[in-house]
């Protein structure tokens, strides 16, 4: 439903653009692909370790680009009104929507799709990283339908080359950068007992965003020495989420080394399997060798077990935070066992586990 509401909301602004835009609608929008061909492959690339549900990813993409852009649409044009028949000049209307109207506005209606899983799906936020993931998503989505409109005003002053390398080249990330903030908050209390923080924590992402936002846009109407700035802002932020991402893989290899060892006597894991798991170099060859032993549905089946496998450590996680209640995560482990069992009988239909081609790839 989610999805489809989504979808119905971006087709409603590409109605609205291609109406206005003419000709310069089909530009616009091939333009506005671009970069996502760049960057949706880097972010989820982010994830290889415990991959996200593809129907969550694309619900956050669409939710980006088509209700969080459309009402956005509606609510900065109204902002405008306003500011400016305060204000009187149009250039100090401009000014004022994009450095406080619009980053509380978007970021605001992007973030909603976050809190809406922090509520509804908080499993499937286990760590800062699938925080960042789905925020970058939101606003990937919402980016690419804003770039459209852009795109179209710049064709229509000749300003196309200008306008693509600054939204598209310099500053293609502004917004999943600036939806991270929230995002890692939503992380954060998905990951935490319940308390305050489960309740401050996405506000207090909320508010770096928005902060973010106007601290950009501010920076960047200030010339080039503005633009420097803010682009140096962005760098900043880029690098710390990386660090954050790269911190959060080590964390997970951990608890993957920490807790499945004990369910070696229960013969749903081995050591080399607990190896494999271990190192993305690993569950790639298993992958590859599961497929080349049993075609599709064993590659498939191993996926799943190390799909089942890194969740089960990271519940075991959850449960020493008490993160949900402790019926739910016998639940979710008594789940999570079966499909490890049900898969690793399709891909390794034999008991024996001697020779398995990831132990050598497994460091």
């Amino acid at each position: 439903m989610a999805i489809a509401f989504s979808s119905v909301c971006l087709m409603i602004v590409l109605a609205f653009s291609a109406m206005n835009g003419g000709a310069s609608f089909v530009v616009g929008l091939l333009l506005a692909l671009l970069p996502l061909g760049i960057w949706l492959p880097v972010i989820l690339a982010l994830d290889r370790m415990e991959p996200e549900p593809k129907n969550a990813l694309i619900l956050a993409f669409l939710w980006g680009a088509g209700v969080a852009a459309l009402v956005s649409m509606v609510l900065n044009t109204l902002n405008f009104v306003v500011i400016t028949d305060l204000l009187v000049s149009t250039d100090d209307g401009w000014y004022w929507t994009a450095v406080v109207g619009a980053p509380i506005v978007e970021e605001v209606l992007k973030a909603f799709l976050l809190f809406g899983m922090l509520w509804f799906r908080r499993h499937e936020i286990n760590g800062l990283t699938d925080g960042i993931i789905y925020a970058s998503m939101v606003g990937l989505g919402f980016a690419a339908t804003e770039n459209i409109t852009y795109f179209i005003q710049a064709a229509e002053v000749d300003q196309l080359g200008f306008v693509f390398l600054m939204r598209a080249v310099i500053a293609p990330l502004l917004h999943p950068l600036c939806t991270a903030m929230t995002g890692i908050g939503v992380a954060v209390a998905a990951m935490s007992r319940p308390g305050m923080l489960r309740f401050t924590a996405p506000l207090i992402g909320l508010t770096g965003a928005i902060a973010l936002h106007s601290l950009w846009n501010a920076a960047s109407s200030r010339g080039i020495g503005g633009l420097a700035s803010a682009y140096l802002i962005g760098l900043v932020v880029m690098i710390v989420l990386i660090v954050v991402v790269q911190r959060e893989r080590r964390r997970l290899v951990g608890l993957i080394l920490h807790y499945l060892p004990k369910y070696i006597p229960t013969g749903v894991v081995a050591m080399v399997d607990v190896q494999m798991l271990s190192s993305l170099k690993a569950r790639k060859a298993a992958r590859e060798w599961a497929t080349s032993r049993g075609g599709r549905v064993s590659g498939t089946a191993m996926r799943e077990y190390q799909q089942a496998a890194t969740e089960l450590a990271i519940l075991h996680e959850r449960a020493e935070h008490a993160a949900a209640e402790p019926a739910e995560l016998e639940n979710q482990r008594q789940a999570l066992l079966w499909v490890m069992q049900r898969s690793r009988a399709t891909f390794l239909p034999t008991a024996g586990t001697a020779n398995l081609p990831w132990a050598t790839t497994a460091h």
